[in-house]
């Protein structure tokens, strides 16, 4: 293993992202963090998602920054992942920082 792998990992994510598969995707995050200090995660463009889905990021998250670590997305939300954040009315109440992550938007005052 190199020296950058010990610290970064980048998760490619099933194309069905609901209930069913939360407690796995669970599982997959927090075993990655216990050993990683930043997680990478990949989101197909053509992904199923559900709040479910969004529940758990927004968690992940949470404990990432608590914890010291980053947690970002690879690319913008977009597709189904973007409809569920728009009809969630998460994206009228976005900060800074959730526009930054969510969307890949850097706002400057």
């Amino acid at each position: 293993m190199n020296t950058q792998s010990q610290y970064y990992e980048s998760i490619n994510l099933p194309g069905v992202l609901s209930i069913r598969h939360a407690a796995e995707l669970h599982s997959k995050l927090n075993g990655e963090f216990r050993s990683k200090n930043s997680i990478i995660i990949s989101i197909a463009a053509d992904a199923e998602a559900d709040l479910s889905f969004i529940q758990l990021i927004e968690a992940a998250r949470r404990q990432a920054k608590a914890d010291g670590k980053t947690f970002s997305l690879s690319s913008p939300a977009s597709g189904s992942v973007l409809k569920v954040l728009e009809r969630a009315g998460f994206i009228e109440s976005f900060d800074h920082e959730d526009l930054k992550f969510w969307l890949h938007k850097e706002v400057t005052l």
